[in-house]
Order: C-alpha cells, then sequence, then structure tokens
C-alpha cells in the first residue's frame, strides 16, 4: 500500500508539471496490483477474476469518457490500474470522492485561467484528483474506527 500511496504522488506530480501520467507509473501501479492481492491472500479464482474484471469495466466506462474529450488516457490508463487494488465499494468510494475533488480542481482551474486571461480549452490535472480519491480510500483504514 506504501508504494501505491507514493505512485499516486509521483502521478500527481507528473500531472501538475506537464499534465500527462507517466506510462511507467500506471504501469507499476498496475504491475505491483498481484503482489498485493498476494499479501491479502485474494484467492486465484474468484477474488482476483473480480478485481481483473472490475478493472476492465472501469477502463471500458472512461474509456468513453475519453472518447469523448472529457478526460484524458492517462488518467483513464490510472483509474483501471488502481481499480486492480480496490475492491468494488472502495473503489466507489474513491470514484465519489474522486468527483468531489475534481469538480473543485476544475472550478481552481477555470478561475486560474480566467484570472490569467488565457486562450484556449482549460486543461483540467485530472490525475490529482484521481490520487486524492485513491488516497483517501486507502488512509480511510487508518483514520476511520468504523471502517
Amino acid at each position: 500500500m506504501a508504494a501505491l500511496g507514493c505512485l499516486l504522488l509521483v502521478a500527481v506530480f507528473t500531472d501538475l508539471k506537464g499534465r500527462t501520467i507517466e506510462h511507467w507509473t500506471v504501469a507499476a501501479i498496475a504491475l505491483l496490483a498481484p503482489f498485493y492481492w498476494w499479501t491479502a491472500n485474494y484467492a486465484l479464482w474468484p477474488d482476483v477474476a473480480i478485481q481483473i474484471g472490475i478493472a476492465i469495466g472501469v477502463f471500458a466506462l472512461f474509456a468513453g469518457v475519453y472518447a469523448i474529450g472529457m478526460m484524458g488516457g492517462g488518467d483513464v490508463k490510472l483509474l483501471a490500474a488502481l481499480a486492480l487494488w480496490l475492491p468494488i465499494v472502495p473503489l466507489f468510494n474513491m470514484l465519489f470522492i474522486m468527483a468531489i475533488a475534481g469538480g473543485v480542481i476544475t472550478l481552481i482551474a477555470l478561475i486560474f485561467h480566467k484570472i490569467r486571461k488565457l486562450n484556449g480549452q482549460i486543461e483540467v490535472p485530472y490525475g490529482v484528483a484521481i490520487a486524492i480519491g485513491g488516497l483517501w480510500v486507502m488512509s480511510e483504514h487508518y483514520f476511520n474506527q468504523f471502517a
């Protein structure tokens, strides 16, 4: 989990710096998931199969969002890689927190865009919202006594 947290912070940094999420970051998150499954005692069937199915579903859903121009490709890949780590309920919690954080980040980007009188489309670093949602759900186990 610590490695996942660090990789999410790397995704935040690169997304803020250059509005891209590095391929190696997403690949590392995805490739570390089997080690997490092993340490969490996930059974190959059905636990691992369910996680892979959830990740495929998340990828398919957000690939549609990408297709209509509402999200970047790196964001979609980051969401799918993160879905390999999260069971369905924590995943929905993460998506909810991500949506709220994404709205706030979009408002900040819009205000920044208007104040600086920039031309062109607003670029929202949505990887930041994804990482906030992921880190929130990961830390909930430690900070919420009722989780």
